[in-house]
């Protein structure tokens, strides 16, 4: 495997700097296999079998190669443009040459538009044509291979890429209005290559067309030692398709219209059309990637964002209970304080409610960032039960001013739990309190029933009970993910926060039905290794 070297900036995304996979080498392989293949079928005894007259056919070969190197040459313009390499500005003028000589070589082309062409002269001219095409094509791609490798100091600067191309496209449309004036005008001062539509001179032909195959073969011969690109690899493929094309055009020269003359034909067709395939295939597929990696940085900024709003509005809805406890206790002990004989004790004991929710406020801010920090928490030996009688103290007001009947089915039996205190009692005050909202909006019996036992598996079970309004079946599942919510006012944020603790401590919080009304929210958690009752 070639070793990529990096290309300017860091992109070797890009086609030019892009190492070629081994299934790109086989694939090419295979494809110069076949294109040999059809040279030894079409330069053989088939050479000259005369085949249908297609008047036709030289406009639209002359037209598709100036199509698709037109598109290539712009390919590879838009690639220098991020770049700055003179390698790909050399070879996109390569490009841009070919199809530019299309452009005469098929007006000058005997018995097409006229009987010597468009612009007279007749064969002698598209044959020059043919040749100042090719052999200008292959010293762009030795002057690419030369440079490809460049200091990357010697760069062009980003501010004269856009001067590079116009000066490129200038120069290149001048050169090629000069050679046609040339071959054409002043096909005289040329050599003479052909004699008629079916002789050459062989001298002139030979030196011509050998000249420009030696180029063809010296600029592959410096690619294959420098190719490192998937560009390099499809370049080579598409020397090799030049190679053939002169082996089938001038050695010997076909009869027009035959076999060996169409085949050339369609290699020529080919050596245009292979970079330009290969472009656009890495090209879609790059932008696919980019298109993949975008949508993944939109949604990783937008689970940010509902990163940013599930710890607000945690913190909001956590915080919102000992807040509220604060504001009752103080209060409650304004009143003690504002009577005609104030009481002291149950002043003091107001206040040393408001202090120990405030810590208790400032416990669950830690135990909510913990949750999203999800590193090593503080764990101790816990007896469950005595979490469940804390949690309902803390809710003792709330329970008692909307008439709720409290059963308490504790086993005393059940293992200590191995737990963070802080988190367990928050995941109860939310069930405990959800509860309570469920059953504040309902007539009836309001009772609520809190259950620890052991499960199946050992884990210590806790339920919560109510007689409220129920849970939906369509919103079983719904209900636990974040923001999801059946309250009018609620955050959707409770349950969610609820199972993320739960499912750190190893269980699973899930609700059921509780017939004939309400709803049962259980969740287990692991019993402590010691086994300790």
């Amino acid at each position: 495997m070639e070793r990529l070297v990096p290309g300017p900036g860091g992109h070797e995304f890009v086609l030019s700097n892009l190492p070629p996979s081994t299934a790109q080498r086989r694939l090419a392989l295979c494809v110069v296999l076949v294109l040999l293949v059809g040279f030894v079928i079409a330069a053989g005894p088939l050479s000259s079998v005369p085949l249908t007259r297609i008047d036709a056919f030289i406009p639209v070969y002359g037209t598709a190669i100036f199509v698709n190197d037109l598109i290539t040459a712009a390919l590879l313009f838009a690639q220098f443009s991020v770049l700055r390499s003179r390698a790909l500005l050399a070879l996109a003028n390569g490009y841009l040459l070919t199809a530019l000589i299309a452009i005469p070589w098929t007006l000058t082309f005997p018995g097409i538009f006229a009987p010597e062409g468009l612009l007279g002269a007749g064969l002698q001219s598209t044959v020059w044509l043919y040749i100042l095409s090719h052999g200008g094509f292959a010293l762009c791609l030795i002057i690419y291979t030369v440079l490809k490798d460049e200091d990357p100091s010697q760069l062009l600067s980003q501010g004269s890429v856009r001067t590079a191309i116009l000066v490129s496209v200038g120069s290149v449309t001048a050169l090629v209005s000069g050679a046609t004036v040339l071959v054409t005008a002043g096909h005289a001062l040329m050599p003479r290559i052909m004699l008629d539509a079916l002789q050459v001179s062989k001298p002139s032909w030979f030196y011509a067309a050998g000249l420009v195959a030696a180029l063809f073969v010296l600029a592959l011969a410096l690619l294959w030692l420098r190719h490192r690109s998937v560009l390099d690899l499809w370049l080579m493929v598409v020397l090799n398709v030049y190679v053939i094309e002169i082996a089938l055009t001038a050695f010997p020269v076909p009869i027009r219209f035959s076999v060996g003359w169409y085949a050339g034909r369609i290699y020529g067709l080919l050596s245009g059309s292979l970079v330009l395939l290969i472009l656009l295939q890495e090209i879609t597929k790059l932008y696919g990637d980019l298109l993949r990696a975008v949508l993944a940085h939109r949604r990783e900024r937008e689970a940010r964002l509902m990163t940013g709003d599930a710890i607000s509005a945690s913190v909001a809805h956590e915080v919102k209970q000992p807040l509220s406890a604060m504001a009752t206790n103080a209060s409650a002990g304004l009143r003690w304080l504002n009577r005609t004989a104030p009481d002291l004790d149950e002043a003091k004991a107001a206040l040393e409610r408001i202090v120990a929710d405030g810590h208790r406020a400032g416990a669950v801010i830690e135990s909510i960032r913990m949750v999203f920090k999800r590193d090593a928490r503080t764990r101790t030996s816990l007896d469950v039960n005595n979490l469940i009688q804390e949690a309902l103290a803390f809710l003792r007001d709330d329970l008692e001013s909307h008439r709720i009947a409290v059963q308490i089915d504790c086993n005393e039996r059940v293992p200590r739990i191995r737990a963070d205190q802080v988190q367990l009692q928050q995941v109860l005050v939310n069930l405990i309190t959800n509860a309570i909202d469920s059953m504040a909006i309902n007539d009836g019996n309001r009772v609520l029933r809190v259950k620890s036992e052991v499960d199946g598996s050992g884990s210590v079970m806790v339920s919560v009970e109510d007689t409220g309004g129920g849970i939906d079946p369509s919103a079983v599942d719904w209900i636990f993910r974040p923001l999801g919510t059946t309250k009018a006012h609620g955050m959707g944020m409770g349950l969610s926060i609820c199972r993320s603790i739960i499912e750190a401590h190893g269980g699973r919080l899930w609700v059921t039905a509780n017939l004939p009304r309400g709803a049962i929210f259980h969740f287990t958690v692991l019993a402590h290794p010691d086994g300790a009752s």
